[in-house]
């Protein structure tokens, strides 16, 4: 494929996923594709981490591996990357009701049928929505989760976002900074409202135009990835080629 300028080539990308050890479990009437990357640790720590592979890729080694990039032997992880369903390889429910509540419970199912007593879940974006679900049904063996979105803020800072208004004074300055991020995002987020109230039209405009979705998507990654505004400075093209495809 001719894209962007670049030969993409999404063969070279399936490779590096097919080196990876991959399964399917069927749960609640729905395949989930995962991949399940054992440290050579025996006390390593189990991870579930739901998300794109492709997000978490470069990790994986750091994660079961640490001593090999300079970390400490007790730092490492048994890693669990499930696709959530309808999303990458797993499979497409057939009906409603895959909520992140479901999709927690599902993944406290996984966990426990690889032969987890005990573990960590981890999520950024959607799949932080799934984590904070799991912290909250506490199931037996969860120590405890991470997210790099989390989506809520203290009552009068909720306030000032919606009303406009400057920072509150009892921010410190680092909580301020997050304030003026979250600022922009509320003045310049109305493709977040649209996705919120009109999925469909948005979802079958993209669908319908590879173009752009391309261009849809390379605005996100100018936005969300530390550039400046020029993605290109962070990712390759071929990366967000993938990301887009997966």
């Amino acid at each position: 494929m001719h894209y962007w300028g670049t030969d993409y080539d999404w063969r070279k990308t399936e490779a590096r996923l097919n080196a990876l050890p991959m399964y399917v479990t069927t749960i609640d009437g729905v395949d989930i594709q995962f991949i399940h990357v054992k440290s050579r640790n025996p006390n390593a720590l189990p991870l579930v981490r739901p998300g794109s592979p492709l997000e978490i890729e470069k990790a994986i080694g750091p994660l079961t591996d640490p001593t090999a990039y300079g970390g400490r032997a007790e730092d490492a992880f048994d890693v669990v990357i499930p696709a959530m369903p309808g999303y990458g390889f797993s499979g497409k429910p057939t009906g409603t009701g895959w909520d992140p509540d479901h999709i927690g419970r599902a993944w406290d199912v996984l966990m426990k049928r690889l032969g987890y007593t005990h573990y960590v879940s981890q999520g950024g974006d959607w799949g932080s929505v799934v984590a904070d679900a799991m912290g909250r049904q506490a199931p037996a063996g969860l120590l405890g989760i991470h997210v790099n979105m989390p989506a809520t803020v203290p009552p009068e800072v909720a306030k000032a976002l919606n009303n406009g208004e400057p920072a509150p004074a009892v921010l410190s300055s680092a909580e301020k900074a997050a304030y003026e991020s979250l600022t922009n995002l509320y003045k310049r987020g109305g493709y977040a409202a649209m996705m919120v109230t009109r999925p469909q039209t948005e979802g079958y405009s993209l669908a319908d135009s590879p173009a752009g979705q391309a261009a849809w998507m390379y605005d996100k990654f100018a936005a969300w990835t530390y550039s400046g505004g020029d993605p290109e400075r962070s990712l390759t093209r071929d990366q967000m080629l993938d990301n887009i495809t997966l």
